[in-house]
């Protein structure tokens, strides 16, 4: 089943594109024979000249078709590549389209399970090896047959008995390419593998640079990189190795066949059985079978690596994503942002304690919910199974009074804004980061930017909104970066925003800007905000206590300093540490204080 399946990857680009396919096989066909006539023509002038049969002109005619062969082989070459290997190209745009298209269905807890790196080897090697297999395999695959064939009939034509012997040598050369085509692969296998590790190294070392010289680990960096470098350098040997011995061993048994056509068919010539130019001819037709016969061993090779790489890219498009819309999915175009959760629990996969466990709570409209709890106390998770990042195990998580798995996922997650924990930038410009692919829209952009205590940040830079971020906004600071993620989520009008610690890389005097900004919200949105700091959800009309899973007091800010002991004496402790040291209150992201009581 798998077989068919991952064939059937390719058969629509086969069906789609089959004038062309036929169009670039047709011209092939055509560049093999143009090939075999030109030692015809040769043959034709060398019996003239031995025959001192022919004069100037008779060889400016020869040459001219020669001329005019070529041209033909040019114009018609130019064709089959256009058309094969333009088609092979076109295969794996859009296998590769579609890969990441299907990845991108695909539920986080998918990404829990591979790696990155693993991914990015079948959306490049993979599809790589299927381009090969489409393009060149059908063009060897073709020239082994038609060229092949026919050079070995133009040579029977001349002398049967020549040509049988003249073919002993092909066998090897066949048997050869083949066990050296396969050993090439695992020796370049291992060279690309390398390459990646040492890719790879470089640039984690690079990303890190700073955090190397803050430890003085620029000489153990450089030995690693050293080490590194000498494993792909001894790979790239074992290369070479191979390479070495299969081509002069390619080249030898060649000229094998070419030594027994010299005094076998020299013999002949001298016999008069075969003219001078049958003879030339004999050799240049040798020459035109050397590929052919290197080639069937070759594309042998090609197509067992694009059926093994169309294999690998057919499992992952046929993981289902494990969150789906249900068949009978409701749409939603618009909400109150009320959120229902009804004895929730969920356990990570691989987990054996669950993250949360009978988990109840209630969000009106427009109202502001706020979670705290130690580390490690399930907050982030509850976050995550709003939007469905993550399906419950037990229990209901409703979204505007309904099953947030009876709404098409699209719908839910279009009204809900997100900021996660650890805030993500792409590498374009500020502004693309906020617009996120959404709309441009100045206005909007500088407002929610206003905001999330940004905008003067952003006006200091010398290209301001057009500032080039770099790679996860490497030349932001960790509180510019949740800045900008924070507006990336205010710009977008959901009546549902989620705040996963907003303010835990921002000085006090910048988070009581944000937190300002984000009370003013309070009358148009639901918000539902995480925070290790009190005074970031004090305002909250709610407030949840999370520890190991579970709701452990809930109530308002005045009632939970006067019951809870978690809270309370978290509260305290952080009243006093920003007391008896105001200075160290504007420094930015405090480690969370943990009580247990």
């Amino acid at each position: 089943m798998a077989r068919r399946a991952s064939i059937h990857l390719i058969t629509p680009f086969f069906k789609k594109h089959r004038w062309r396919i036929a169009i670039g096989i047709f011209c092939l066909i055509i560049v093999d024979v143009l090939q075999l006539l030109i030692p015809r023509v040769i043959k034709w002038a060398v019996d003239g000249l031995t025959g001192f049969s022919v004069g100037g002109a008779d060889l400016l005619t020869y040459a001219g078709y020669i001329v005019v062969i070529a041209a033909f082989i040019g114009i018609f070459r130019y064709i089959w590549r256009r058309c094969l290997i333009g088609t092979s190209r076109i295969i794996e745009e859009g296998l590769r389209n579609r890969l990441f298209n299907h990845i991108q269905t695909l539920s986080p807890a998918y990404f829990d399970r591979v790696s990155s790196g693993d991914l990015m080897a079948h959306a490049t090697n993979d599809i790589n090896h299927v381009r090969m297999a489409t393009g060149m395999g059908m063009v060897a695959l073709t020239d082994g047959i038609v060229l092949g064939l026919s050079a070995i009939a133009f040579m029977a034509y001349i002398n049967v008995t020549l040509t049988l012997f003249v073919l002993i040598p092909m066998p090897i050369i066949i048997f050869g390419t083949r066990l050296f085509s396969r050993r090439m692969h695992s020796a370049y296998q291992a060279v690309q593998g390398t390459f990646a590790d040492m890719t790879e190294a470089v640039r984690e070392r690079f990303a890190g640079i700073r955090i190397i010289k803050a430890y003085t680990g620029e000489q153990a960096s450089s030995d690693d990189i050293s080490s590194i470098s000498r494993d792909y350098v001894s790979e790239n040997l074992k290369l070479v190795r191979v390479t070495g011995f299969f081509f002069p061993m390619m080249l030898f048994f060649s000229n094998l066949s070419m030594v027994i056509v010299m005094y076998l068919g020299g013999s002949l010539t001298i016999d008069m059985t075969i003219t001078p130019g049958d003879f030339v001819a004999f050799i240049s037709y040798i020459g035109l079978l050397t590929w052919p016969m290197m080639a069937m061993g070759w594309v042998t090779n090609l197509i067992q690596r694009g059926k093994a790489s169309l294999d690998r890219i057919d499992r992952i498009l046929q993981t289902p994503p494990d969150i789906l819309d249900a068949p009978d999915s409701i749409p939603l175009s618009k909400s109150d942002g009320s959120v229902d959760f009804e004895n929730v629990s969920f356990t990570y996969p691989g987990s054996n304690r669950p993250a949360l466990d009978n988990v109840s709570f209630t969000l009106g409209a427009g109202r502001t919910l706020g979670i705290v709890g130690p580390p490690g106390s399930g907050k982030t998770t509850l976050l995550r199974l709003i939007p469905r990042l993550y399906d419950v195990d037990g229990g209901t998580v409703f979204f505007d009074g309904k099953d947030i798995r009876s709404i098409r996922l699209s719908d839910l997650r279009a009204q809900i804004a997100y900021v996660p924990q650890e805030p993500f930038l792409f590498s374009g410009t500020i502004q693309d980061n906020i617009l996120a692919g959404g709309p441009p829209s100045s206005e909007s952009m500088v407002a929610a930017a206003e905001h999330a205590a940004l905008r003067r940040t952003v006006e200091d830079f010398p290209a301001q909104w057009d500032t080039i971020v770099g790679e996860k906004g490497v030349i932001l600071s960790g509180g510019q970066k949740q800045r900008v993620a924070l507006a990336r989520a205010l710009i977008r009008p959901a009546p549902l925003l989620i705040l996963d610690d907003p303010i835990s890389q921002v000085d006090v005097a910048t988070g009581t800007m944000i937190m300002n900004a984000i009370q003013a919200m309070v009358s148009t949105r639901s918000i539902i905000i995480v925070s290790h700091r009190i005074s970031a959800v004090q305002f909250a009309d709610t407030i949840l206590v999370m520890d190991q899973g579970r709701i452990t007091a809930t109530g308002s800010h005045d009632e939970l300093t006067a019951y809870d002991n978690f809270y309370n004496r978290t509260f305290r402790l952080q009243q006093i540490e920003d007391e008896a040291c105001p200075e160290t209150a504007s420094l930015g992201p405090r480690k969370p204080v943990e009580v247990r009581g």
